[in-house]
């Protein structure tokens, strides 16, 4: 079985605020050992967090071997105050505060540095992010300081000018990547970055009652067919499916990303080959040292 290469333990699949609400007073460890098992059962050997401000990730990374994983952590994600990704991580106002968040990371034995670069998408207004991205210098910065401390950077980046700011000051691996355009998905193509699209965010949406079906599929149309041109450039795409956030299941999240990428790209022998040499490059570069 392929690993799991974007996933949140702290998170629950069902209800983001009852998740935090667990672990608020102290990490429940029963709850990460049942997710745990949940990846054992599927044959998950490999899996990439992240990140959270709870302790669930720290406290995880201490467990996986019980169950034959390998873990890999950025403990917290980090993102510019007044933008997204207080969820997962802690905010900066200033360079010298990220570096500083940087060393906090590595203190506490990250394996990568998680950044976030813009919001997500927003399913009540078709076709736009709920804010807008970071501009180029202070992606390039960031990206530039984390590499500098030695640490491979994970992006959460969606949008067209975002993305391919990240690509071309050298990120690791684009998280999402959606409304990426032509340009983008050339620059991947010639970059060393792998994509993490996490299609199944949108995909098992559909039919939850949670947002319009018909805005969703049309959602999934579209960012089927960057993914499915991304494919034919030659993009290094990896299995990640964004495990538990809404309606993605510890465990399960992970086979339907497979499923919905093999109908989308045509399965195969060679659809897998080339997923595993993602996979491994993210092994390969995940990992502190």
């Amino acid at each position: 079985m392929f690993g799991e290469c974007h996933a949140h333990l702290f998170m629950n699949g069902k209800n983001y605020r009852e998740a935090v609400a667990l672990h608020k007073n102290g990490v429940q460890e029963q709850d990460i050992r049942e997710k745990l098992r949940q990846y054992q059962e599927q044959g998950v050997t490999f899996l990439r967090e992240g990140g959270d401000v709870l302790g669930v990730s720290a406290r995880a990374a201490l467990l996986a071997p019980e169950y034959g994983i390998t873990y890999r952590s950025p403990v917290f994600a980090i993102h510019k105050n007044g933008h997204y990704g207080g969820i997962v991580g802690y905010g900066f106002d200033t360079m010298k505060e990220y570096h500083q968040l940087i060393k906090r990371a590595e203190a506490a034995g990250a394996d990568f540095i998680k950044v976030m670069f813009s919001g997500i998408m927003d399913f009540s207004r078709e076709g736009h992010l709920t804010e807008e991205p970071l501009d180029r210098q202070d992606i390039q910065e960031m990206i530039h300081i984390a590499h500098e401390e030695g640490f491979a950077v994970m992006a959460h980046v969606n949008g067209a000018e975002a993305v391919r700011n990240a690509v071309e000051a050298g990120v690791d691996s684009v998280e999402h990547g959606n409304f990426a355009d032509e340009e983008c998905l050339w620059a991947m193509a010639e970059s060393h970055a792998v994509w993490v699209p996490t299609y199944v965010t949108i995909t098992n949406l559909i039919g939850s009652g949670r947002f319009d079906d018909a805005a969703l599929l049309r959602l999934k149309e579209r960012q089927g067919e960057r993914i499915r041109r991304g494919y034919e450039l030659g993009v290094k795409i990896a299995l990640g499916s964004d495990a538990g956030a809404f309606c993605v299941p510890h465990g399960q999240g992970i086979l339907d990303e497979y499923r919905e990428l093999g109908l989308l790209l045509g399965a195969g022998e060679e659809l897998d080959e080339k997923f595993e040499a993602a996979e491994n490059e993210i092994r390969r570069r995940f990992v502190r040292g």
